[in-house]
């Protein structure tokens, strides 16, 4: 949205502002970088106003409406925003997220918005390659191929930053070389790969748990308490040293300690974790400095599980187990459990978490 005020106008506030002319919406083209035909533009413009909802919905049938959304927004609170997330698509939408890499945690939280169009920082066609932008590359390139999400580089204003674009794998691009913010839309060419939105929902119930959405691909195996320990706190250790160019592990872990308590601490995330929660009966919102803690619900499945689930730019990994309600000593009870490092799945049991990180679920 561009802000004019006229010099004549003394517009204080927003209907001012709209009386005197002084706002109006503007578009830039996004072409395809093979060809340089338009194929959709950016609407720089606020919020929808109310009033103009039905509107918007009366357009959807005519053109595709991709939301964006910022990284920082994802980092700062990933549970409340995923939650905003699937109400977009459930209305139709589809969603891009803005400057990713500005902040490197952002990288491993990108498999959970399952954006449409992902558009990285700035930096990759700005700036003189490094280290840090290749890990940006490598990530939003990774993602792109899994998921079939489209790249969008944005800062195009010369010839180099073109070729830089298509270097690093972007097929759209955005910027004053193709065209500057405009009144009135980009005609919008026809063929080309056409832009799908709605990535598919992720299988199964809604309401399955991390370990029944695993074991029902993964052999269950059976174990005691004392051999789980180990097994949960190796995964965590790998957590610990995955990395991209120094800047250490990027990871979103949700753990869920049995009860009665594992008997060890709850280990404070690295700086470069991009969201750490803890669920357990009678936890507290803050167990340790940098995680969330959600309080279960005495009736809530996730009671009898021991999830410990690991997302980061290039390593994923989930162990899943259920009590088998033994008595006898702590270290002997026993429990079925699996373990998996495929990406897709590893990613499904996490949200499972998540939800429940949702206080309208967890009682924290």
């Amino acid at each position: 949205m561009a802000i004019r005020v006229p010099a004549t106008a003394r517009a204080t506030s927003l209907a001012g502002l709209l009386v005197a002319g002084g706002i109006r919406a503007v578009y830039q083209p996004i072409v395809e970088l093979d060809g340089g035909r338009p194929v959709a533009c950016e609407a720089l413009a606020q919020p929808i106003p109310a009033d103009l909802v039905a509107l918007v919905q009366r357009a959807r049938g005519q053109v595709d409406v991709v939301v964006e959304l910022t990284e920082r927004a994802l980092t700062d609170d990933p549970a409340t925003l995923l939650a905003h997330v699937a109400r977009l698509r459930a209305a139709g939408f589809g969603v891009a997220l803005d400057d990713v890499g500005a902040d490197p945690r952002s990288l491993a939280l990108m498999p959970f918005v399952r954006p449409d169009v992902i558009k990285p920082d700035l930096r990759l066609v700005q700036a003189q390659p490094s280290l840090e932008t290749a890990a940006i590359v490598h990530a939003v390139n990774a993602e792109a191929e899994r998921s079939g999400a489209r790249v969008l580089a944005e800062g195009i204003e010369t010839r180099e930053h073109l070729e830089m674009a298509r270097a690093l794998g972007a097929d759209l691009g955005q910027g004053w070389l193709f065209g500057r913010p405009e009144p009135a839309p980009p005609a919008i060419g026809e063929g080309g790969r056409p832009l799908i939105l709605g990535s598919d929902a992720p299988a199964g119930d809604a309401n399955d748990t991390p370990f029944e959405l695993v074991a029902a691909r993964r052999p269950v195996r059976r174990g005691t308490k004392r051999l789980l320990l180990a097994i949960s706190r190796r995964l965590e250790e790998q957590a610990l040293l995955q990395g991209d160019s120094g800047h250490g592990p990027q990871r979103l872990p949700a753990r869920h300690p049995l009860h009665p308590p594992h008997g060890r601490p709850l280990r404070p995330p690295g700086r470069d974790s991009s969201f750490v929660a803890a669920l357990a009966h009678d936890l507290p919102r803050t167990p340790a400095p940098g995680v969330r803690g959600v309080a279960l619900r005495a009736v809530d499945p996730l009671r009898a599980e021991w999830n410990v689930t690991v997302v980061g730019a290039h390593f994923a990994a989930a162990f899943v187990a259920r009590d088998l309600g033994d008595d006898g000593s702590d270290g002997a009870r026993r429990f079925d459990f699996c373990i998996t490092y495929e990406r897709d799945l590893v990613i499904r049991a996490a949200q499972a978490l998540l939800v429940a990180v949702d206080p309208v679920r967890g009682t924290a």
